[in-house]
């Protein structure tokens, strides 16, 4: 394939390039910039017109001088090469390896962006994904199809969470092929040193797909990350069956670099000056999961990332809530007191996790007993308080066990450490912890459920 070159760079604007007589380039596609002593760096093209073509560099303008360039068309629109092989393997942004082995030899080439699934042809979220955690299993149930996003506040520990979900995660079905994908934006080379020794050391690895972006790699990378980390997913899930689960962190410093791309554009900022299609390009990365009918593989997203200062109604925790399908949210104050993980049960909510449980799939009493124990941690924490303003010795008979269920909760159920619960330990566990209260207070599970599961021993110390 022959490739014009052109040297009408007009100038220079933070990560951009802005070339003369852009028409001559479709929307989308990949530049090659070859400089005087003969070093390259890509770039793609995000606006064109008869008057000039808006090209983010992917390394970086810096260096970079509008005299002696030339420019040429190296592909139509951003593609990354797919096979089943990337699986075990590490890959930087932009699909390149960064595992010291050979490159992939692709099956195909896909582009990043993706094919939108036609609604009639999507098929309805259902069936459990084990996440090892109790507070997201027992109470906030991940389903294939689902996009179930994770907020936390800077400080809190994400990564270990994001580590623990990676490797524990699981479909019930045995006989079904599981992988991760796991897409990192923004990370420091501690985060990346961290995450790429527990995914070996936790003997995962060979499962893992990981697609990374470091802090110190051009912010233009970002916007690439979790395009590509999708690309494989469904490539995977489509056209191989496998039922996949994509992490995706930090997605504010994936916003971050897009608003860094829209000032440098000189774009009017919306809110707090992130761009006003904000809502538009997030909704292109989580609504590329779903199941489609016929295909026996789906895709499965928990992205995640910070509040800045712990604000649920920052732009993009806000935004993020309204496309995705709940939210689970780290508790800095749980955090303070050595639970591990923090989740704040409270404010969590898993929009389809009806879809994923009961008899068949979890157990028959999942529902009612998750309910119970919401309502039951909840007057606890109301209890808490109460004492904390009229004092313990004011507190009633019944408080007290309210309040000592709610600190049980959160020792045990919450604060499970690093340890991995299958769902019928997480169910247990409830019966268990509700064998601190009286059986006249259990209003949310039925008769059956209270013979069947109720502690035998637990009527007299309650």
């Amino acid at each position: 394939m022959l490739h014009k070159e052109f040297w009408d760079l007009n100038y220079i604007s933070g990560p951009l390039v802005f070339l003369g007589n852009g028409d001559r380039f479709p929307t989308g596609a990949i530049l090659d910039l070859v400089m005087e002593d003969g070093s390259s760096r890509q770039g793609q093209v995000l606006e064109a017109s008869k008057k000039h073509a808006v090209v983010q560099v992917l390394q970086g303008t810096q260096g970079l001088d509008i005299k002696g360039v030339s420019v040429s068309l190296k592909k139509e629109s951003a593609r990354v090469g797919v096979a089943k092989d990337m699986i075990g393997r590490s890959f930087n942004g932009t699909g390149d390896p960064i595992d010291g082995l050979p490159p992939v030899i692709a099956d195909k080439e896909l582009d990043i962006t993706g094919t939108a699934i036609n609604p009639v042809s999507r098929d309805k979220p259902n069936d459990f994904i084990e996440t090892g955690i109790s507070t997201i299993d027992g109470f906030n149930t991940l389903v294939r199809g689902q996009k179930l996003p994770i907020f936390f506040g800077a400080g809190l520990p994400a990564n270990e969470v994001a580590n623990m979900i990676v490797q524990q995660s699981s479909t019930k079905g045995d006989s079904e092929e599981f992988v991760v994908v796991f897409g990192a934006m923004g990370l420091t080379e501690r985060e990346v040193g961290y995450f790429l020794r527990s995914f070996q050391e936790g003997g995962q690895g060979s499962r893992v797909v990981s697609f990374i972006n470091k802090a110190s790699d051009p912010a233009i990378e970002r916007i690439f990350t979790p395009r590509c980390a999708l690309t494989v997913a469904e490539y995977l899930a489509f056209e191989h069956d496998y039922q996949v689960l994509v992490v995706l962190t930090d997605m504010t410093s994936y916003c971050e670099a897009l608003r860094q791309i829209s000032s440098a554009r000189e774009e009017i900022p919306g809110r707090r000056g992130y761009p006003g299609y904000m809502y538009t390009d997030l909704s292109t990365i989580y609504e590329r999961a779903g199941r489609i009918r016929g295909k026996k593989g789906s895709v499965t997203q928990v992205p995640m990332l910070t509040m800045p200062d712990d604000d649920m109604t920052h732009p993009i925790p806000d935004l993020t809530g309204y496309i995705t399908e709940g939210q689970i949210v780290l508790s800095r104050g749980l955090h303070r007191q050595g639970v591990f993980p923090p989740v704040d049960l409270l404010p969590c909510l898993s929009r389809l996790m009806n879809n994923g449980i009961g008899e068949g799939r979890t157990r028959k009493d999942h529902r009612a007993l998750a309910n119970q124990l919401y309502s039951c941690y909840a007057q606890g924490c109301d209890v808490r308080k109460l004492m904390a303003i009229v004092g313990e010795d004011a507190l009633s008979e019944m408080d007290k066990k309210y309040l000592r269920f709610a600190n049980q909760f959160e020792a045990r159920m919450i604060g499970q450490r690093e340890t991995r619960r299958t769902i019928e330990e997480t169910l247990g566990l409830g019966w268990e912890l509700l064998g601190y209260l009286p059986k006249e207070e259990l209003t949310r599970v039925s008769r059956e459920f209270i013979e069947m599961y109720y502690p035998k021993n637990a009527e007299a110390s309650a």
